[in-house]
């Protein structure tokens, strides 16, 4: 029991505050928003990894076709974060029209973590396989092992937006922009990546 709780909280941890496309965009929508859209994308994996973990439990048994469906979802993955790149750096400053714009944070942090090939690498790699290593010593075990990760990894991210919104009153004019065009320059980067990986999972490139 408490190795799945300490381990479900070290993983969590470490998902929650390690640098992705969905932790960019827990930050950019604070920015370009409020705390509560920024907390809106924080909560995305509690849509997107429960398909994933049931998924990952089909896939273990079929891991010769794992790598054609990873790279095809991380393709995919990469056209959409280049997509949210293009639209935060051509973020403009704050204004009192934009909160009439629909963020839509939830859906598009439900997006990103779908698309984002690191939460299918997990679970079929290493939450599924404890899980079902656990289960068989304790059943209660297999669920604090889940509630421990999601509950540090979403914690985590809130955690990021919560201190953003603090400081969003200086992030006006020219340096809100500044701050919008190097996020959205990272994003690009994580899409680059994301490319990549797709073209090395087709073989295309080393």
């Amino acid at each position: 029991m408490l190795s799945a709780l300490w381990v479900g909280a070290m993983f969590g941890l470490s998902a929650g505050f390690t640098p992705g496309p969905l932790l960019t965009l827990v930050i950019t929508q604070t920015l370009r928003h409020n705390v509560k859209e920024g907390i809106l994308t924080a909560t995305a994996p509690v849509l997107t990894d429960v398909p994933i973990i049931l998924i990952s439990f089909l896939i273990l048994n079929k891991l010769s076709d794992f790598g054609v469906v990873l790279g095809l979802i991380t393709a995919i993955g990469g056209g959409y974060v280049f997509y949210l790149s293009y639209e935060t750096i051509t973020t403009g400053p704050i204004k009192i029209e934009a909160s009439q714009i629909q963020p839509r944070s939830l859906r598009k942090g439900v997006l990103v973590n779908a698309l984002n090939p690191h939460p299918y690498l997990f679970w079929a790699t290493v939450g599924v396989p404890f899980i079902l290593k656990v289960r068989g010593e304790n059943p209660y075990a297999a669920w604090i092992f889940i509630l421990s990760f999601f509950s540090l990894l979403i914690g985590a991210k809130m955690a990021v937006a919560l201190i953003v919104g603090k400081f969003s009153s200086f992030l006006q004019g020219r340096l809100y922009r500044y701050i919008m065009k190097t996020l959205g320059v990272i994003l690009a980067v994580f899409a680059a990546f994301l490319i990549k990986d797709a073209l090395a999972r087709f073989g295309i490139v080393s």
